[in-house]
């Protein structure tokens, strides 16, 4: 009876300490997938429509599917949005790690002013300029079609713009962590600084570069307002401003086509996040027990 006694003293104890973390726990967990269920209840939604939508749809099919592919060019939208974020991703990050690499290891005159000034520049969004990108391209489109108005090239160049952004000062704080005798030893071995950068350093900052990575691929990915103003032909679009065109005007109609389009984009996200989720958690912790 004591033995006993004493295991429900515990167990009470237990409850009254650990209860409130457990309801907490599971409250946030049903706050955070109650989106998700809904939207994937609206896609198999068979009536494809808001009103209709459930939390749990009392049938299912993939009429949305099929309907979002045969009546929109979403398989354009598609390829266009994951050729933006994967070019606009490789770029960024290699421009980044060369600017962030500069000014970590090397001393130049404006060194601090260029620092500065990258970091001054991020208070102001990009869409403020776009009256001034409007006028350059709307020329750019007479004398270079390629890289004009409604293509993918284009308007890669106009995110390309902002490619030294936050993430240079990322960069370079990660950088700095490095030991500068890694640089010292490869000279001394005859290794140049192109040698250093791409056979040392890189490797060591690999975790950052996954980190920026993912980040400029989910921010492109989900641009929306500079690719209004650029993107007006209808095959040119991305995901984002093509479904969003669905919804626009009838929103109630085309819920279940956009339910449909917004799972579909967020696979390759998640796949992109898996591949490299092993490095964003080296980062952190690597971040967090350098700092």
């Amino acid at each position: 009876m004591t033995t006993a006694a004493t295991r429900n003293r515990r167990a009470l104890r237990w409850l009254r300490e650990n209860s409130w973390r457990h309801l907490l726990l599971w409250f946030a967990l049903a706050f955070a997938l109650f989106p998700i269920l809904f939207v994937v209840s609206a896609a198999l939604n068979p009536l494809g429509t808001l009103s209709s939508s459930h939390l749990l749809p009392s049938g299912a099919s993939l009429d949305n599917a099929r309907e979002l592919f045969a009546t929109t060019p979403f398989g354009s939208w598609y390829v266009n949005s994951m050729v933006l974020a994967l070019c606009n991703a490789a770029v960024t990050v290699f421009l980044s790690a060369l600017a962030a690499y500069a000014f970590s290891r090397f001393r130049f005159t404006g060194r601090r002013l260029g620092l500065l000034g990258i970091l001054l520049i991020q208070m102001f969004p990009q869409f403020l300029a776009i009256v001034a990108i409007y006028l350059i391209f709307n020329t750019v489109t007479d004398y270079w079609p390629a890289f004009g108005f409604d293509t993918r090239w284009g308007l890669l160049l106009v995110y390309l713009g902002g490619a030294l952004s936050v993430n240079t000062w990322l960069m370079k704080g990660f950088f700095d962590t490095v030991p500068a005798e890694l640089d010292e030893s490869a000279k001394v071995d005859g290794a140049s600084h192109a040698q250093a950068f791409f056979r040392i350093m890189l490797p060591l900052v690999t975790p950052v570069l996954a980190i920026v990575g993912l980040l400029v691929f989910i921010n492109t990915v989900n641009e929306f307002l500079i690719a209004t103003v650029f993107l007006r032909d209808p095959e040119a679009k991305t995901v984002a401003l093509g479904l969003y065109s669905l919804v626009a005007d009838e929103r109630n109609a085309n819920f279940g086509l956009f339910a449909v389009g917004t799972l579909l984009v967020a696979l390759p996200t998640m796949a992109v996040f898996w591949f490299l989720q092993r490095y964003i958690v080296e980062g952190l912790t690597s971040g967090a027990v350098k700092g």
